[in-house]
Parts: C-alpha cells; sequence; structure tokens
C-alpha cells in the first residue's frame, strides 16, 4: 500500500509532519533483494503505540505491530493470550502515527490457523480497520496453502518461521530452533514453502546462525532476523528490548539504551520536586490575568 498524506501543522502532537511523505509499499521492499543480494538492509522494529511509532518512522522501513504487545504492555506470560481488537487497536495507533514506514500487523493465536477462510476473514478486517499494510502470521509448511490464498486475495502476508511464540507450548519453551539437522531440514523446509506460497518478507526466528544463512540464500524473499543472523537481508528487535526497559532479555538482544534506569531517575527527581514543593514553580501555574 503506498499512500500519500498532506498534514496539517496546526492540528495535534498526532501529526507533527508537515510535507507530503509518501509511505514504503510492498513491493518496494520485496525489491530489495535482487538476485539473492540485498544491497540495503531492511530495518525493522516494533511499535504498539502512537507515539513510538513517530519517532521510529524516520528510521525504520518496516514497523511491526507484534503480538509481543501482550507481554512488553500488558504484563502476560505469553503470546497466546492476545486478542484480535487488541491488535486492532495497536495496529491503528501505529498506522495513525507513521507516515514512512511500512506497518505489519501480526494475526494473533487461533485467529487464522483453522482454514485459509478464517485466515482471511481475520487479516482482512485487520486491514481494512487498521489502515496496515500487510499481515504476519507463524508457521510452516501446513500454512503455505493459507499463505497463498491471502495472496491470491490481495493481503500480503510476512512470514515466520524458526521459533514461533505462538507455539510455545508446543515447542516447549523459548529456546533456539535447527539445533538438530533433522530440525533444521523441517525449518528450511517451512521457510522454503512460506516463500514459495508469495509471501513478501519473512521473519526468521531464535535459530543457529549457519541455518538462518542457509535459508536467506534459499529464498527469493528477503529474510528478517531476530535472533538469527547477520546474513539475514534484515533485522528486527521488540523496541523495548532494544531500549532497555527489561532487566532479562534474549541473549540475540543489543541494548542500544538504558531506558529504564533514565526513567528510574527521572520518576525520582519528580518525587523529589513534588515533595520539596519545588514543582510546579511559579513558570508552571497559571495566574489571572491582569
Amino acid at each position: 500500500m503506498s499512500t500519500t498524506y498532506t498534514l496539517d501543522t496546526a492540528t495535534s502532537r498526532a501529526h507533527p509532519v508537515p510535507e507530503p511523505v509518501r509511505r514504503l509499499s510492498v513491493p518496494s521492499i520485496a525489491a530489495r533483494k535482487v538476485d539473492g543480494v540485498t544491497a540495503e538492509p531492511i530495518v525493522m522494529l516494533t511499535a504498539y503505540t502512537t507515539r513510538m511509532a513517530q519517532l521510529l518512522d524516520p528510521h525504520c522501513d518496516m514497523l511491526l505491530v507484534g503480538d509481543s504487545l501482550g507481554q512488553v504492555i500488558y504484563g502476560l506470560d505469553t503470546t497466546v493470550r492476545v486478542t484480535l481488537p487488541l491488535m486492532i487497536a495497536h495496529g491503528a495507533a501505529v498506522v495513525r502515527g507513521s507516515y514512512r514506514a511500512l506497518v505489519v500487523v501480526d494475526l494473533p493465536f487461533g485467529t487464522y490457523e483453522v482454514s485459509p477462510e478464517q485466515a482471511f476473514t481475520t487479516a482482512s478486517a485487520v486491514l481494512r480497520e487498521t489502515g496496515a499494510a500487510a499481515v504476519k502470521l507463524e508457521g510452516g509448511e501446513v500454512l503455505a496453502p493459507t499463505v497463498s490464498f491471502l495472496v491470491e486475495r490481495g493481503i500480503p502476508v510476512v512470514g515466520h518461521v524458526g521459533l514461533t511464540p505462538q507455539a510455545v507450548n508446543a515447542l516447549g519453551g523459548y529456546g533456539a530452533r535447527g539445533r538438530s539437522p533433522g530440525e533444521a531440514d523441517r525449518i528450511l523446509a517451512d521457510a522454503r514453502a512460506i516463500a514459495s506460497a508469495g509471501a513478501f518478507a519473512l521473519v526468521v526466528e531464535g535459530v543457529v546462525e549457519p541455518l538462518a544463512r542457509t535459508i536467506t540464500e534459499a529464498v527469493a524473499c528477503p529474510t528478517i532476523g531476530i535472533g538469527a543472523s547477520a546474513a539475514c537481508d534484515g533485522q528486527v528487535l521488540v523496541i523495548d528490548d532494544m531500549l532497555g526497559m527489561f532487566e532479562r532479555v534474549p541473549r540475540f538482544v543489543r541494548r542500544f539504551d538504558d531506558f529504564a534506569t533514565r526513567i528510574d531517575h527521572a520518576a525520582k527527581a519528580y518525587a523529589e520536586a513534588v515533595r520539596a514543593r519545588s514543582f510546579p514553580a511559579e513558570a508552571e501555574v497559571y495566574r489571572p490575568k491582569p
């Protein structure tokens, strides 16, 4: 989806960009990979709110409204408990806050696995109600017919193979996948099947590094790694992990900042100012007009 926005600079915080901006499209992302080579890696981060989307949009090619919001925002133990209304609400918020990046929304567990028809009903509702450009779904060969069904009906799809968090109960945890030759072969077959079915990009999560390289070489669409390999055609991280909001993160996360400590210091300074009655100061209160 390619959309041009003309923004009113006199409106609210939600519309800070003064000039028309053309959003990146699904074909433009897919075209990054030519003859197996991606000269410009794809930059993706998760976003769950309008304000975060505004901040990330200038720097990212794609914004993923991940079902990881269940854990990051709502404190759920797994993504399995995330609902479709939650994904739609946050997806719409991210679309409202972004003007350049292509927005992708996760389909939550239980809303697409029964049949291609169920997946189409869910995915079409997500695109219609959020304004996002694409959906992402987890799974391998068994879901290839569903991916094909969606793509043939005009719904762009990002696949997701390897460690698939929605299947955590079946996998028995969040450990790296593909360590055994048999499991590596299955994941490679999954990647090939989803790519061949028409996915325009493929998230490869939590697999051993050589397998991620092999998958990237084996599929025509761009791969986006998370806990995979620098050889992937792009990378994605959960924004809160990347910003250092949590004490414990997977080994594949690099903390590019320490927001948790900075927020702690700011909250402490605020509390001290309130208790000392130094906030609000004269410049921060209203006085009667003369």
